[in-house]
């Protein structure tokens, strides 16, 4: 009776991996050009999941890979829109407002960083609720937004309907593509290490050098911007500014929604929860109440029998990974009397 041993493989990218890397960018490709061929409703509802695919990210990476979970994060929604609407009545181009003040967005949230990320747990995501309800009280003291009764990005109605349409999809897709690779290189890198050791235990983290301040600040600012990149988008999608609407603790519920459904701390996750809340809205988006019942009850149901979301799930029993941005140990099994080949073990677990 003989046993064969072998050492534990550690492995990032797999023939699957490369695969599903080589069919997201020809996805990209097709997304690009398929405004030629879909009606113009059909542009706009493909506009709006982008906006969600960007709002699934961005909560994802704070949540979910930094532990830093939010319930406000509709401050950085609302203040793309409200600071797209200021540039562009100080007389920049629309388009070119959307993005700038994305970036002013970014800007703010790093002073608003010193004293947040001082919080911890629930004191942090209700102080983000906090922040978001101070900030929608002061917008509605603009006299051009005038209140609750709100404004328009009157600008943007001097290109043409259609053009405009597809300038903005386009844009969207950018936008998501362009976040959604950011964000994947930085959690492949040592920096997303350093992320995940401090979610895991900050105390730890720190004590083997990981600069914890500097990193989750660094991941609060991209989150900043990212959603502040949304909100701009919305705006641009439907040119009325409301501050109730863009203010609305909704935003931030729709973020934890399609997380959680599509796996919370999963870089795929994030992108199939939000294609499952946009199929959900698109098929009964129209029963008023009952929808948010609907997503409400759905949303509890996952966190009861599917806690690690779909594509969590999915993972776990089939290790499947499409878009690993961490490293897998695979556990060597032994193999008795004479197997020429050692079988591996199914069990693995994703390091960082």
């Amino acid at each position: 009776m003989s046993t064969v041993s072998s050492s534990p493989v550690i492995e990032r990218g797999t023939a699957t991996s490369r695969i599903a890397a080589i069919a997201v960018a020809v996805i990209i490709a097709l997304l690009a050009i398929a405004p030629q061929f879909l009606s113009a409703g059909a542009v706009d509802r493909m506009t709006a999941l982008f906006i969600y695919v960007i709002l699934a990210a961005m909560w994802n990476a704070l949540a979910g890979f930094g532990g830093l979970v939010s319930v406000g994060q509709q401050v950085f929604f609302g203040l793309g829109a409200y600071f797209a609407i200021r540039l562009a009545d100080a007389g920049l181009n629309p388009f070119a407002s959307l993005f700038v003040s994305a970036i002013v967005v970014g800007v703010l949230s790093w002073p608003l960083s010193l004293f947040m990320l001082r919080l911890r747990n629930g004191e942090f995501a209700i102080g983000m609720w906090v922040i978001a309800a101070l900030t929608h009280l002061l917008v509605n003291l603009d006299r051009l937004v005038q209140g609750e009764t709100g404004t328009s990005l009157i600008s943007l109605n001097v290109y043409d309907a259609g053009t405009r349409r597809v300038a903005i999809y386009w844009l969207a897709l950018a936008s998501m593509t362009a976040l959604l690779a950011t964000l994947f290189g930085l959690l492949r890198g040592s920096t997303g290490a350093a992320i995940r050791a401090i979610r895991d235990n900050e105390d730890a983290a720190a004590s083997v050098g990981v600069r914890v301040t500097g990193t989750k600040r660094l991941l609060f600012v991209l989150a900043a911007f990212g959603i502040g990149v949304a909100g701009a988008l919305w705006l641009a999608t439907s040119i009325t500014f409301q501050p109730k609407t863009y203010f609305n603790v909704q935003w931030t519920a729709y973020m934890i929604f399609m997380v959680l459904v599509g796996g919370i701390g999963t870089f795929e996750g994030a992108i199939l929860g939000a294609l499952v809340f946009f199929l959900i809205e698109t098929w009964f988006g129209g029963t008023g109440v009952w929808y948010l019942v609907g997503l409400g009850a759905t949303a509890v149901l996952f966190s009861l029998f599917l806690p690690r979301g779909l594509w969590g799930t999915i993972e776990e029993r089939f290790g499947l990974r499409l878009l690993p941005v961490g490293y897998r140990v695979r556990l060597p099994a032994t193999a008795v009397d004479g197997d020429a080949t050692p079988q591996q073990s199914t069990i693995s677990r994703e390091k960082a």
